[in-house]
C-alpha cells in the first residue's frame, strides 16, 4: 500500500476534545493514473466497551445518556443513546485496565475480569478510533455503588438492567441504535451466552 500513497500532508482544522486532521495526498489507482484527493480524519483515541450479562437473571446491563452528536430538537428521543458501558483508553492505560474502571464508574459494578471477543473500527472513513469489545459477568453481589459516571467529566448516565430478549426486540423496533451495543448483543445471541 505504501507504493501506492506519495505527499501524505497532515493539516489540523480543530484541536479540542480531540484532532480534526484534513489530509491531502496522492493515490495510485489500478489503472495506473495518480489522483490527488483530501479526507478529513477524526482522532479521539481509542476506547472499549462491554455487555454485562448475567446468565441466572437473563438480564444485561445498559447505559443511558445524552449523546450531543445525535441531538435533533424534533426527535429528542434519539439524543438519549441506549448502549453498552464505554469509554476512552486515557495514557496508554491497557483496554481491559479501561473498562474495569469504566464499568465501576458508570454502572456501580465492580467486576473482577473481562473476556475481550474482539475489536472494531466503527467508522473507518472518517474516525481513527478502534474499539475493543469485551463481554463480562455481573451479580448482584458486586454493585458497590448506583454508578451514574463521573460528575466532574460531565457525565449523568442512567444504568438501566433488562431483559436480554427485550434489548433484541429493541434493535428490531430501532429503540436500540448504537453500533457497539447491537454489535454486542448479537455476538451474545449468536454465542448462546445467556442459556443457561
Amino acid at each position: 500500500m505504501k507504493n501506492r500513497l506519495r505527499n501524505v500532508v497532515y493539516n489540523i482544522l480543530s484541536k479540542d476534545w480531540a484532532t480534526l486532521y484534513k489530509i491531502d495526498y496522492d493515490f495510485l489507482f489500478k489503472d495506473g493514473t495518480w489522483k490527488s484527493l483530501s479526507r478529513e480524519s477524526y482522532d479521539r483515541g481509542n476506547g472499549t466497551c462491554v455487555l454485562l450479562y448475567n446468565k441466572e437473571k437473563e438480564t444485561v446491563i445498559l447505559t443511558k445518556q445524552l449523546r450531543m452528536p445525535l441531538y435533533d430538537e424534533k426527535n429528542l428521543s434519539e439524543s438519549m443513546s441506549l448502549e453498552v458501558c464505554a469509554g476512552s483508553i486515557e495514557n496508554n492505560e491497557k483496554p481491559e485496565n479501561c473498562i474495569l474502571r469504566e464499568v465501576k464508574e458508570e454502572t456501580g459494578y465492580q467486576i473482577k475480569k473481562v473476556k475481550k471477543v474482539f475489536e472494531s473500527y466503527m467508522s473507518p472513513g472518517a474516525v481513527t478510533e478502534k474499539l475493543f469489545m469485551f463481554i463480562a459477568e455481573y451479580s448482584e453481589d458486586m454493585k458497590i455503588h448506583s454508578g451514574g459516571g463521573v460528575e466532574e467529566e460531565g457525565e449523568e448516565i442512567e444504568v438501566i438492567e433488562m431483559p436480554f430478549l427485550k434489548t433484541l426486540q429493541m434493535i428490531d423496533s430501532q429503540e436500540i441504535k448504537d453500533a457497539k451495543t447491537i454489535m454486542l448483543l448479537q455476538y451474545a445471541q449468536i454465542n448462546k451466552l445467556l442459556e443457561v
